[in-house]
C-alpha cells in the first residue's frame, strides 16, 4: 500500500517537482484586472521627424498619423475546424503528438506538441534508465521515480492536447471563472465496488470556504450499514496566480501548496488509518501554449504522506509508512460564455493507493494508481451538481448536489 523510501529521498523528489512546477512556461505571466491585455492596445505610428515640425511643406508630405491594431498583425489565432484531422489525432496521432494539428494546417500548435512529447520522453529516459541501471536502489528510487512520473504526465498531457486541438474548433471554448463562491456545500451518494471490503454505499458531505489566498476543505464519507468512515480535512494556500475570489482578467493558471489530514476507520476489518500529507498543485491554462488549446488546462500535483495504522491489539514497530502522491490531468472549463451552465471537467490519473479506488497491479508486478473523470457544474445561480468516477483496484462512482453561496460572479 505505502512505499518505504527514505525520507531524504522523498523530500528530494518533492523539491524536484517544485522546480518543475515553478519553471512551467507562462505560469508567472499573470495578468491583472487593472492591466489591459497587450492584444487590446493599439499601436501608434512613430511621430513625425523633428525637422518637419513647423514646416508646412515637409508636414504635407509626411504620412498621416494612424493607429494600427495588433489584431491585424501576424498573431496566432484559433484555427478553423478540420474534420479529417480528428481520426488522425487517434491513429497515428496518439503516437505522434502534434501530427493531427499539422494535418489541419496548424503548424504553430504542432511544433509545441511535438516539443512537449519530446520533453516527456526525455524525462522518462532521464528517470527510467538510472532506475534500471541501479536495480531500483532504495537510495535513489524516490527522485528518479518522480522524474519518470513527470515524464509520463507530460506525455499524457501532450496526447490529450493533441486530441483537443483538432476537436475544440468545432465549439466555443469555455473560460475560467471570474470569481468562485466564498462557500460551497455538497451532499451526495458514493458507490464503491471493491471485492476486498464489505462496504458499498456511502453518504458523502463536504464543504469548502475560500478566502483571499486561503482555501479550506473538509469531506466526510460514511457507510451507514457497515460503519466504514473517512474524514478528510485540510486547506490550500495560493503561491502563484490570482486568488479564487478575484480571477477576473486572468486565465486560471495557479500554483498552490496543500496540506491535509485524514482518518479512515474500518470497523469490520478492525483497524483504522491516520495520515498527514503535503503537496504542490499547479494548473496551467493551455492557451498559453497555443490558441487552439483555449478553454483547456493541465494540472499536476506531487507530494508526500505519512501514514500509521491502529489495531485493537499491540502494534509492532515500524508502523509509520510513507507514500508518494502524484496526480496529473487534462481538463476543460465549461460554459461562462453565455451557456446554460458553468463549471469544469477533468480526466486524470491519481498515483495514490490508500483511497477507495486503490491501485491496479501491473503486469510487471508493481502497483499503479487509479484513473478517473470528475466534473462540477452550476446549473442555476447557486445550485449545481458534481460527479466523479474512478477505476483502480475498485470501481468508485459519486454524484452530489452542490449549493454555492452567492454563485459565481
Amino acid at each position: 500500500m505505502a512505499s518505504e523510501h527514505p525520507l531524504r529521498s522523498r523530500w528530494a523528489s518533492l523539491s524536484l517537482i517544485a522546480v518543475w512546477l515553478f519553471s512551467t512556461p507562462g505560469l508567472a505571466q499573470e495578468g491583472t484586472p487593472d492591466t489591459a491585455h497587450p492584444a487590446d492596445a493599439p499601436v501608434q505610428a512613430p511621430p513625425a521627424p523633428a525637422s518637419s515640425l513647423g514646416n508646412p511643406a515637409v508636414a504635407a508630405d509626411a504620412p498621416p498619423r494612424t493607429e494600427v491594431s495588433l489584431d491585424a498583425q501576424a498573431v496566432p489565432r484559433r484555427p478553423d475546424f478540420k474534420p479529417w484531422a480528428v481520426p488522425v489525432a487517434v491513429v497515428p496521432g496518439l503516437l505522434f503528438h502534434g501530427l493531427a494539428p499539422l494535418v489541419a494546417g496548424d503548424t504553430h500548435t504542432a511544433k509545441r506538441l511535438f516539443a512537449l512529447e519530446g520533453a516527456g520522453l526525455g524525462l522518462i529516459a532521464l528517470g527510467g534508465v538510472p532506475i534500471v541501471l541501479t536495480g531500483a536502489s532504495r537510495r535513489t528510487i524516490a527522485p528518479l521515480y518522480a522524474v519518470t512520473l513527470a515524464g509520463f504526465s507530460t506525455l499524457g498531457i501532450s496526447a490529450l492536447a493533441n486530441l483537443y486541438a483538432v476537436t475544440s474548433p468545432a465549439f466555443d471554448p469555455g473560460v475560467a471563472p471570474p470569481m468562485l463562491p466564498p462557500l460551497e456545500l455538497e451532499v451526495g451518494y458514493q458507490h464503491v465496488n471493491d471485492t476486498s471490503f464489505d462496504y458499498r454505499h456511502f453518504l458523502t458531505v463536504g464543504a469548502q470556504a475560500r478566502f483571499e489566498s486561503l482555501r479550506l476543505l473538509g469531506t466526510v464519507r460514511v457507510d451507514p450499514s457497515e460503519g466504514n468512515t473517512q474524514v478528510r480535512l485540510g486547506g490550500a494556500w495560493r503561491l502563484m496566480g490570482a486568488p479564487e475570489r478575484s480571477l477576473v482578467g486572468t486565465d486560471g493558471s495557479a500554483l498552490d501548496v496543500e496540506a491535509f489530514g485524514q482518518f479512515h476507520r474500518y470497523p469490520t476489518e478492525g483497524f483504522a488509518m491516520v495520515s498527514g500529507e503535503v503537496s504542490l498543485r499547479g494548473r496551467l491554462a493551455m492557451s498559453r501554449l497555443s490558441p487552439a488549446l483555449a478553454g483547456s488546462f493541465a494540472e499536476v500535483s506531487l507530494g508526500t504522506s505519512l501514514e500509521t495504522f491502529t489495531y485493537p491489539g499491540a502494534v509492532s514497530d515500524g508502523n509509520l509508512h510513507e507514500q508518494l502522491l502524484y496526480t496529473f490531468g487534462y481538463g476543460v472549463w465549461l460554459g461562462r460564455g453565455g451557456g446554460p451552465f458553468r463549471g469544469e471537467a477533468m480526466l486524470y490519473y491519481d498515483h495514490r493507493k490508500d483511497g477507495f479506488a486503490g491501485g491496479i497491479r501491473s503486469r510487471g508486478g508493481g502497483i499503479v494508481g487509479a484513473f478517473g473523470l470528475r466534473g462540477r457544474a452550476l446549473l442555476t445561480e447557486s445550485w449545481g451538481v458534481a460527479a466523479e468516477v474512478q477505476a483502480g483496484g475498485a470501481l468508485v462512482g459519486r454524484l452530489s448536489l452542490i449549493y454555492a453561496l452567492g454563485g459565481e460572479r
